[in-house]
C-alpha cells in the first residue's frame, strides 16, 4: 500500500423515512416539550409564591422581635418600581442650567388675578309715544342697571421677594384703585393682596400677602415663610447672554417658561397699559417670549437670578420683549420696607431733551441739555411751590448740566436725578437768554 493510500470501503445505505412518520414524531415530541416548560413553569412560580411569602413572614416575625419594622410586599414593590424609572438627564450643561433655575424660581413666582364689581345691565323695552300707537305697536330698546357682580377683569405676574410676603410686579397691574387683587401661588393656593406703593416713576409696584397660621409641634403658632427669589446684579449683563422668562402667559397658563437671549441694552421705550402711557429708560430688549399677562414677571440668569422684571412687549413685532432691569427695584424695596413708601428726588420742571433734530427745528444755540417748556396739554412748565419755583428758574430756560454732569441722550436728566434721595442739594447750570447762570437747588420728595 502506497503512502497516503487509503483502503477502501463500502458505506452502508439507509432506508430514508417516510415524510408522514416524521411529521408525527416531529410534533409529539414538539407538544411534549411545550408541556414540560409550562408544568415547570407553574410549579416554579407556586414555589416560589410559597417559599418567598414563608420566608417574607418568618423574616417580618424575627424583625419584629428586634422591634424592626418590615415594609409591607405591595410597599416594597412600589419601591423597586421606582427605582428602576430613570429620570431625565439633561443632554447639555445649557440645559441643566436652565432646568434648575427654573425649579428654584418656580415656588416664588405668582399669578395676580384682578376682580372687580361690575354693573350687571338689563334691557327692557318702552313705547316712545306717550300715547298708543294707533298702527301698530313700537317698542325701543333700553338698558338699566341691575345690580352689581364680582367678575374677574385682567391678570399678571409677580415674584415673592420677602419671606413675609413682599411681591414686587408692574405698576400697571395693579394700578385700578378699586380693583380687588388676589394672589395665587405655585402650590395652588390663593391670598388677597394689598397694594403697598406704586412707583411714581417707573412701571413697578409692591403688594403684600399674608403670612399662613401655622402650629408647630410644640402647640404653638407661627408664620410659614414664604419661598424667595434671588437678585441678580443687572448692570454686569452682557448682549448675547441667555435668559429665562417666567409668567401667567394670557392670564391663564401659570409659570410658562420661555427661554431666550439679551438682545439690547439701555433702550427707551414709551409703554402703555392698563391706563397707563409711560416712558421707561434704559430698559433690557429680550427675544424671550413675553406674553400678555407675563407682565411682573422674573427675567432670570442661567444662575437662577432675577435681572429684570418683565413689562412690555412690542405688539406688530416678532420676540421683541423689555424688561426694567431689577437693581432698580432693590431701591424701591428697601424703601418699601423702611420708610412704607416710593420716593423720588423731585425737581419740579416739564421738558423736552434737545437732541440735533430738536436744535435745528426750534434754532436752539446748544445741541444737548433739557429745554424747560409747557406741557402737552399745556400744563406749566414749572411745577407750583417746587424746588425749581423757589429758585427761580423759568419757562425757556435750557438746563446744561446737573450737579456737574452734562445731560445727554445717552445721559438723561431723568437717569440722573434718580441717583439721589429728597433732600440733597445739587448745582444746576443754566443757559438762559445765551448766557450762563449757576443755581443751587435742594430736591423735594416725589411719591404717588
Amino acid at each position: 500500500m502506497e503512502l497516503y493510500q487509503l483502503p477502501k470501503f463500502e458505506v452502508p445505505k439507509l432506508k430514508a423515512p417516510k415524510l408522514e412518520r416524521l411529521k408525527f414524531w416531529h410534533n409529539k415530541f414538539f407538544g411534549l416539550v411545550v408541556l414540560t416548560v409550562f408544568l415547570s413553569s407553574l410549579c416554579g412560580f407556586l414555589a416560589g409564591a410559597l417559599s418567598g411569602s414563608y420566608f417574607y413572614l418568618e423574616i417580618k416575625e424575627y424583625l419584629s422581635k428586634l422591634q424592626i419594622e418590615l415594609p409591607e410586599p405591595q410597599i416594597i414593590e412600589k419601591i423597586v418600581e421606582k427605582e428602576t424609572v430613570k429620570e431625565y438627564q439633561p443632554q447639555t450643561s445649557q440645559e441643566e442650567k436652565i432646568i434648575k433655575a427654573v425649579e428654584s424660581v418656580s415656588p416664588a413666582v405668582v399669578s395676580i388675578v384682578i376682580t372687580k364689581d361690575v354693573p350687571i345691565m338689563e334691557q327692557y323695552y318702552i313705547s316712545p309715544f306717550e300715547e298708543e300707537w294707533p298702527l301698530f305697536e313700537l317698542q325701543v330698546p333700553q338698558y338699566r342697571q341691575k345690580g352689581v357682580e364680582k367678575k374677574e377683569i385682567g391678570g399678571g405676574t409677580g415674584f415673592i421677594v420677602s419671606e413675609d410676603g413682599m411681591v414686587l410686579t408692574n405698576k400697571h397691574v395693579v394700578l385700578d384703585k378699586e380693583a380687588d387683587y388676589t394672589v395665587f401661588t405655585n402650590d395652588g393656593k390663593s391670598f388677597p393682596a394689598k397694594v403697598l406703593a406704586r412707583d411714581p416713576l417707573q412701571d413697578l409696584a409692591i403688594i403684600k400677602i399674608d403670612q399662613e397660621k401655622i402650629v408647630n409641634q410644640q402647640g404653638r403658632l407661627s408664620l410659614k415663610k414664604f419661598s424667595t427669589v434671588k437678585l441678580g446684579d443687572s448692570d454686569n449683563l452682557q448682549i448675547g447672554q441667555t435668559v429665562i422668562a417666567i409668567g401667567n402667559a394670557l392670564g391663564e397658563f401659570r409659570n410658562t417658561v420661555s427661554v431666550g437671549v439679551i438682545s439690547g441694552l439701555g433702550r427707551t421705550i414709551t409703554a402703555s397699559g392698563g391706563g397707563l402711557v409711560e416712558t421707561i429708560e434704559d430698559v433690557i430688549q429680550t427675544d424671550a417670549a413675553i406674553n400678555k399677562g407675563n407682565s411682573g414677571g422674573p427675567l432670570l440668569n442661567l444662575k437662577g437670578e432675577v435681572v429684570g422684571i418683565n413689562t412690555a412687549t412690542v405688539l406688530d413685532a416678532q420676540s421683541i420683549g423689555f424688561a426694567i432691569p431689577v437693581n432698580k427695584a432693590e431701591k424701591d424695596i428697601e424703601q418699601v420696607k423702611t420708610l412704607g413708601k416710593i420716593v423720588y428726588p423731585f425737581l419740579g420742571v416739564r421738558y423736552l431733551l434737545i437732541t440735533e433734530k430738536i436744535q435745528k427745528e426750534n434754532n436752539l444755540s446748544v445741541d444737548y441739555g433739557v429745554w424747560v417748556i409747557k406741557g402737552s396739554g399745556g400744563e406749566p412748565a414749572i411745577f407750583p411751590d417746587s424746588a425749581a419755583e423757589k429758585i427761580g428758574l423759568k419757562e425757556g430756560d435750557i438746563i446744561l448740566e446737573f450737579d456737574g454732569k452734562k445731560i445727554t441722550l445717552e445721559n438723561s436728566l431723568s437717569k440722573m436725578i434718580t441717583r439721589y434721595d429728597p433732600g440733597d442739594k445739587v448745582v444746576l447750570k443754566i443757559l438762559r437768554n445765551d448766557k450762563e447762570k449757576i443755581f443751587q437747588v435742594t430736591l423735594d420728595e416725589r411719591s404717588e
